[in-house]
């Protein structure tokens, strides 16, 4: 029989609850950061942090300071929410669940992600800059999100588990081939975030002007590396196979599996749409949503593959 964490101290229903609505409400942050960046109003308050263009009260504001105004706020209440997420399981599971080391690791990128996101309105890389500094700081932000995503779905996860969440009672299968998985699509995210900050520099007005951009020597960097991102989705198509195919050995992992694999199509669907579409700002929110449902669920898939609770000999 496989280990279990007594009964008595299994995590109350109102923990579990909160991790995954605490995990929805970031992910609704982050898709607001999207609109920010989109709609070029990621200087909306100037080069100010973190009072809005100097001042706590905005008066007379335009639209893009309300944008950025509404994504500070609702960044703070993150900050203060996962403080919350990671004192709540240390007081509500026993010693060495791994829910809280999951936790600590959230509000360790969660700092980090206020961090970064302070120094690209200080350094002025928001809205319309072309400073060569701003890709690297896009990737570096978009890979910690990534990484804060994961481990608030690892913290929800593990919160639910009845078996296998504490540390001595687990183990780890594949976990080098399973990070590898994870290491691409992480790629694929970088290299989408850096395609959608090309669509919003340098805008085309048809599909063809835009495949031509691809392509011409005078386009910036941005614009002739956005093939990237879908050559690279490709690729990492075959690393989830072969995590699909592994997951679908076991009968408890299909109905997520085969979710997985609608999501995929579906994301792979919407970025066909955002390019034939140019990209318009509802789309990019649309397929940001679905590649942040899809790398949740991909998380838990490899959680529950990696990460198994030992038999016990006793």
């Amino acid at each position: 029989m496989p280990a279990q964490i007594d009964s008595r101290s299994f995590p109350s229903s109102a923990l579990r609850r909160y991790a995954w609505a605490f995990l929805a409400y970031s992910i609704a942050v982050i898709l607001w950061g999207t609109i920010v960046r989109a709609t070029g109003s990621g200087a909306g308050c100037g080069e100010h942090w973190p009072l809005c263009n100097g001042t706590v009260v905005q008066h007379d504001a335009n639209v893009q300071t309300m944008i950025e105004f509404v994504h500070r706020i609702t960044s703070g209440i993150s900050l203060i929410g996962v403080v919350a997420l990671v004192v709540w399981c240390y007081r509500g599971t026993v010693r060495g669940h791994l829910a809280r080391r999951a936790a600590v690791a959230a509000v360790v990128f969660m700092v980090i992600e206020a961090v970064l996101g302070a120094l690209l309105v200080v350094l002025g890389l928001t809205a319309q800059s072309t400073s060569p500094m701003r890709a690297p700081f896009l990737a570096l932000h978009l890979t910690n999100t990534l990484l804060l995503i994961a481990s608030m779905t690892l913290t929800a996860h593990l919160l639910g588990r009845k078996e296998g969440a504490v540390a001595g009672q687990v183990k780890l299968v594949a976990p080098w081939s399973t990070l590898m998985g994870v290491m691409v699509v992480l790629i694929v995210g970088v290299t989408g975030s850096l395609a959608a900050l090309g669509d919003t520099l340098f805008p085309a007005a048809t599909l063809s002007t835009a495949l031509n951009q691809d392509f011409a020597v005078a386009s910036n960097w941005l614009v002739r590396w956005r093939w990237t991102h879908p050559t690279v989705a490709m690729m990492a198509a075959v690393f989830l196979m072969w995590m699909l195919m592994r997951a679908l050995r076991s009968e408890e992992n299909n109905r997520l599996t085969y979710s997985i694999l609608g999501m995929l199509a579906l994301e792979y669907f919407l970025g066909v749409m955002n390019v034939a579409l140019l990209a318009p700002v509802w789309m990019q929110v649309v397929h940001l949503l679905a590649a942040d449902v899809l790398w949740v669920a991909l998380v838990v898939l490899a959680a529950r593959l990696t990460v198994v609770a030992r038999a016990s000999h006793a």
